[in-house]
């Protein structure tokens, strides 16, 4: 018989990109070691370059293309209450988007970029930040 592994509740620091202590670019090994909960993980030669799921707090890492996802049932806590937030209503935080479009913001950060989905209400439906720029992240779509 086995227990199953415990995590910590789940916090986000979204002006430090991480989520407990670890950040967007840590290995598949160091995210494991840290929150040993997952629930799947597929390795680094998948399309999208590698995950590990925790299905039951909606947070996704991608380890292939460092970074993080916040899905719209995320359970953990937030440093900044983007989740359900507004749009635009962020700015005493994260300042000016650098790139935007109709369904998201993505924000320039000291550790990379923070992008922000939105919902038909443009109310923030999905989370996502990373270690590298705006000009460098590749998301998996």
């Amino acid at each position: 018989m086995k227990t199953k592994p415990k995590c910590d509740p789940f916090v986000v620091d979204v002006l430090d990109g991480k989520v407990n202590e670890v950040h967007a670019d840590f290995t598949k090994g160091q995210i494991e070691k840290k929150l040993p909960c997952f629930t799947s993980e597929e390795p680094e030669t998948t399309k999208c370059g590698g995950t590990i799921v925790y299905k039951d707090q909606d947070v996704k890492f991608f380890t292939g293309r460092n970074y993080v996802e916040l899905g719209p049932n995320f359970k953990g806590k937030l440093n900044i209450p983007l989740m359900g937030g507004k749009r635009g209503s962020f700015f005493k935080w994260l300042g000016l988007p650098k790139m935007k479009d109709d369904s998201w913001d993505a924000f320039q950060t000291q550790y990379g970029c923070l992008i922000l989905y939105y919902n038909a209400a443009s109310k923030v439906r999905m989370i996502r930040f990373s270690s590298k720029t705006t000009d460098e992240i590749n998301l998996c779509e």
